[in-house]
């Protein structure tokens, strides 16, 4: 019992300690350590903060990637802009002879205007003024009170069957002619070829917060709900449609989509 109650023996000078135990040398502090190039380099960057000509460098560098930042995000807005304008200038030229044509008929109908304008809220909420071809009666507005809505959310106002649509008018908008005239919108600036069609303030001052996020884009006579079902289609998933195409909106995208609106324009799908 007292063997196991003695204090064990000092390890004599002989004893060897195991490896783990045994001293490392601090390593110094001129040592060199061992870097990367990629390391390497970026210590070299900013070791020429230090000097004027180093900042000098650094700033002109940042400059340089905000210009070309600035470039490839504005000059692809100026792109689509021009091919708007050309689109839009060749596309009235073209369809000019049209354009009479649909002037004469909507005169022989009736006494009414040829044209209609409309207040329309685009871009950031900036109201501006809508052409269309006339396709209902002069009274229209005022006969609206007396009509159902058939569009689900009560936002949007529509109706197979409207009452108030001319004869001439049915034709324009089965093939959406009564939208030619918002080329001339197009060529203004008021609205581009692609992007979600423009609202009324009315419908406006019924959006939700989410709804508001279609005004971060130009207005325009075309985009993905106008080619897929177009009247048919409800208004959530308008919504849903026009932020699809805000957050992915490419040249590229608004011309398959320009290819797809020849088809849905004349097959009348959806159009009323």
């Amino acid at each position: 019992m007292n063997a196991l109650l003695e204090a064990p023996a000092a390890p004599s000078a002989k004893t060897e300690l195991p490896r783990a135990l045994v001293f490392c040398p601090r390593p110094s502090t001129t040592e060199s350590v061992p870097v990367n190039a990629a390391d390497g380099a970026l210590v070299e960057y900013w070791s020429k903060a230090g000097t004027r000509g180093g900042r000098a460098g650094i700033m002109a560098r940042l400059w340089w990637k905000r210009l070309a930042w600035r470039v490839v995000t504005r000059g692809s807005r100026w792109l689509k802009r021009i091919l708007d304008v050309l689109v839009a200038t060749v596309t009235t030229i073209v369809l000019l002879p049209l354009l009479l044509m649909i002037a004469v008929l909507i005169k022989l109908e009736g006494s009414g205007s040829i044209l209609f304008s409309q207040t329309r809220v685009g871009l950031r909420g900036r109201s501006f003024r809508m052409w269309k071809f006339r396709s209902m009666a002069s009274n229209a507005e005022a006969l609206k009170a007396s009509l159902s809505n058939e569009m689900p959310g009560g936002v949007l106002f529509k109706m197979k069957r409207d009452p108030r649509i001319t004869r001439v008018g049915r034709w324009l908008r089965r093939f959406s002619l009564d939208e030619l005239p918002q080329l001339f919108n197009v060529l203004r600036g008021d609205m581009a070829l692609v992007g979600p069609r423009p609202p009324l303030p009315t419908e406006v001052e019924r959006y939700k917060i989410e709804d508001r996020q279609r005004l971060l884009a130009k207005p325009g006579l075309t985009c993905f709900w106008q080619v897929g079902g177009r009247s048919e289609i409800g208004f959530d998933d308008q919504v849903r449609l026009d932020l699809d195409y805000i957050r992915s909106a490419s040249l590229a995208l608004n011309f398959i989509l320009l290819l797809r609106t020849i088809p849905a324009v004349l097959l009348g799908k959806g159009a009323y």
